[in-house]
């Protein structure tokens, strides 16, 4: 069922603000990291998320700090949003033992629950099964928590979107699905792996409500997403939230982006969000220029700092390297 209600809720210019600052951490973020592996700099598996920090910065506003996160291994955006200090991710992604995993988890498996940051997968639409987990834990213990799980377009074509979709609504756990359609999964045109017009159409099949929005709009991205996550939390149950957005970067970097027209790359790259809102916050009056070269210049002071701290930090030891297993050596089956 979509809906398409035009009162959804705009945000505050405080709000507003803080999109931007996180989008322009967010793009910084991701620019260091691909100029330090393009670079030879570092030596890092990486999955640009450049072109979608509208999303990830909507929701890290209208989510609370005591809502929880799911997300991909291209998430470090929605890391960022949900309040994950950069130095530890980027101290994550090139495996040094001050990150949160200790540097063995790299992008994929990115965790940081004192932010509510609580899973990265690197498995295609593995995450959406555990959100609803979460989500049953939140209701059984009466929590006034609401658990947001992000992930591709390509995700919703594998069995565990349609099985935790099924499950959140027969359960009627406060879960919001976040889609950020950006239109290829991994290599391959949406338009040639459904046939529906829309993800958010999908959600009828569930029970739940369908919402479609330009993933590029921050404005938009979040009256759509406070509304999603205002009738979750309320008790309305699940409802999922489709933003149509465009990857720049590729699949991974280093990735050529043959298979992508050159002109839908151009069109995409004009479109580009995070300049979009800067011109729209001038001219809406939100902030001036000086306010917003100072959110650039701290951003990227920040980006600085943490490529610095992670660059000197020590890599895990070799003594250090079976930690953190399920079982020890005594406890090893035969």
């Amino acid at each position: 069922m979509a809906v398409t209600t035009p009162k959804r809720p705009v945000p505050a210019a405080e709000q507003q603000r803080r999109m931007y600052e996180l989008m322009t951490l967010m793009k910084l973020t991701d620019d260091r990291l691909a100029k330090g592996i393009g670079s030879g700099e570092f030596l890092s598996v990486y999955w640009p998320h450049r072109g979608q920090e509208a999303v990830a910065a909507a929701l890290g506003v209208v989510l609370r700090s005591t809502d929880q996160l799911v997300t991909t291994y291209r998430g470090l955006h929605d890391h960022i949003g949900k309040g994950v200090p950069v130095e530890a991710i980027i101290g994550e992604l090139l495996g040094k033992e001050t990150a949160p995993g200790m540097g063995k988890g790299g992008t994929s498996h990115l965790a940081y629950p004192e932010a509510g940051a609580m899973l990265s997968t690197g498995i295609v639409g593995a995450g959406l099964p555990i959100a609803v987990g979460l989500g049953l834990a939140v209701r059984q213990q009466g929590l006034d928590r609401v658990v947001a799980v992000s992930f591709g377009d390509g995700a919703t074509n594998t069995g565990s979107f349609h099985e935790a979709m099924n499950m959140a609504a027969v359960l009627d756990v406060p879960v919001v699905f976040v889609c950020q359609n950006n239109l290829y999964g991994e290599k391959t045109p949406v338009e040639r792996t459904m046939k529906v017009a829309t993800v958010a159409e999908r959600a009828a099949a569930y029970g739940m409500p369908g919402l479609r929005v330009d993933g590029n709009d921050p404005d938009a991205v979040f009256g759509s997403l406070a509304e999603a996550v205002e009738r979750t939390r309320a008790g309305g149950g699940p409802v999922l939230v489709e933003c149509v957005t465009f990857r720049f970067r590729g699949h991974s970097y280093g990735d050529s982006q043959s298979y992508m027209p050159r002109e839908r790359l151009a069109a995409a790259l004009e479109r580009d969000p995070v300049p979009a809102y800067r011109r729209r916050l001038l001219d809406m009056g939100v902030c001036s220029e000086s306010e917003l070269l100072a959110v650039e210049a701290t951003a990227a002071d920040v980006v600085d700092q943490a490529v610095k701290k992670c660059t000197d930090a020590p890599e895990p030891s070799t003594e250090r390297l079976l930690d953190h297993r399920y079982v020890d050596d005594h406890n090893m089956p035969a």
